[in-house]
């Protein structure tokens, strides 16, 4: 979402006379778009505002900026940690931004912009997509289910579904560009709705569009994940066989803490019945280690939950309180050393799993969209098959950016490898 959000802002800046410079030593601004999902990642921003401090001392006119979650979150506060930040532009004040900068190079002088706006969607703006061969279209923007260790909501607004018709019209062009592998954005896709078309019926538009060969979407949400949802992926061609669906605990208290409004038997459901439906399907997770009050039974469930699902990877997180949001109120949380070593036992749990998974594809015939020359060999090319693996097998480059089918010979970590067949 941040790519998407970056493209974005590219494409209004580019609009009103800046151009995106390749190298940064040429840059006249420098943009930090930022998450708020965890401290770490506004810990990482602060730090890498730091190294490109140097920059400034050597060059007065150059504009230190801060956009994104984290500017939405902290506003002002951001110049009292770095009084080198020039402006600071909150996540639905994005086409302010060409004032903002253009002002600051005629009169010198911190600024700040967080008006919160539930309607904006930016519309009729399309995003300058940064990558080659894969793109993103937000289809919504904001949140509404307040979990309770979640910041989201806070800093991205309500929930508000973009125009279907945009929609068709950006993957379709997204698709003329050469990008034929297409994920479609929001907080909660399964909640899409703009009058009346919801995510099921949105999917099945899209697949129609004959410009681009597969159709992805994140995030999914347990809770509003319905029957329809599920129809329409197994029998629509272009929508690929993986799906990402948070789990965050195996045990209901904590889910009820949590306010993820389902219950551990409807998640494992939900996943019974996509494995109906798409018997091949790849599904991946977030869980979530040391919640507040989870106690040692509770962390079992989790492990157990997850043992017997049998996810194909899972991002799994030692809880991180975030000041604003409920669960950082409670007071029965977790000694960080107890985080840690439950963090690490799912870690282990999920590599055993995940290579298990990877080795019962030794002997497939995959179709892999190539991507890119292997990090590892130019010799080598690398790309990902519909259920989100990355593969590696020998080829020339040329064939960077189709379609190949290859027999999966081998599985080392996270990787695929195998050799091209006809």
């Amino acid at each position: 979402m941040n790519v998407a959000d970056s493209e974005l802002v590219a494409s209004i800046l580019e609009q009103n006379d800046f151009t995106i410079v390749d190298n940064i030593d040429d840059a006249e601004i420098i943009i930090f778009n930022t998450c708020s999902v965890r401290q770490h990642a506004e810990d990482r921003v602060m730090g890498r505002i730091s190294n490109e401090i140097s920059r400034k001392n050597s060059n007065k006119q150059l504009k230190i900026g801060v956009i994104g979650c984290m500017a939405q979150r902290l506003g002002k506060k951001l110049q009292e940690q770095n009084e080198k930040i020039d402006f600071v532009v909150g996540t639905d004040r994005y086409k302010k931004l060409p004032e903002i900068i253009t002002n600051l190079f005629k009169n010198p002088g911190f600024r700040s912009d967080t008006v919160v706006n539930n309607k904006e969607i930016y519309e009729d703006l399309y995003p300058i997509h940064t990558g080659k061969l894969n793109a993103f279209v937000t289809i919504m923007r904001g949140c509404n289910n307040f979990c309770s260790y979640c910041i989201v909501p806070y800093v991205r607004g309500r929930e508000r579904s973009r125009n279907a018709e945009d929609i068709i019209n950006d993957v379709h062009k997204t698709g003329e560009q050469g990008f034929k592998d297409v994920t479609l954005l929001g907080q909660n896709v399964n909640s899409y709705n703009y009058k009346g078309i919801d995510f099921a019926e949105l999917l099945r538009r899209v697949n129609k569009i004959e410009t681009v060969k597969r159709i992805r979407f994140v995030t999914s949400h347990p809770k509003d994940l319905s029957d329809e949802v599920i129809e329409v992926m197994a029998n629509s061609e272009k929508v690929c066989e993986h799906l990402h669906l948070a789990m965050q605990s195996g045990d209901d208290e904590i889910l009820s803490r949590m306010n993820r409004g389902y219950t551990a038997k409807h998640y494992y459901s939900i996943v019974q019945k996509l494995r109906k439906a798409m018997p091949d399907i790849a599904i991946t997770t977030d869980v979530i280690a040391g919640f507040p009050g989870e106690t040692q039974a509770q962390f079992q469930q989790t492990y157990d939950l997850m043992k017997k699902i049998e996810f194909d990877y899972a991002f799994t997180f030692k809880y991180s309180p975030r000041e604003g949001t409920k669960a950082a109120e409670f007071n029965d949380h977790i000694l960080e050393e107890t985080r840690l070593d439950r963090l690490q036992q799912l870690i282990n749990l999920q590599q055993d799993i995940t290579l298990k998974k990877y080795q019962d594809q030794i002997g497939k015939i995959k179709e892999i969209y190539v991507e890119k020359v292997s990090k590892k060999s130019i010799h080598e090319l690398a790309g990902k098959s519909r259920d989100f693996k990355i593969t590696v097998f020998k080829g020339d480059k040329s064939l960077i950016g189709t379609f190949v089918n290859v027999k999966i010979t081998d599985a080392v970590g996270w990787t695929l490898k195998g050799k091209i067949v006809k």
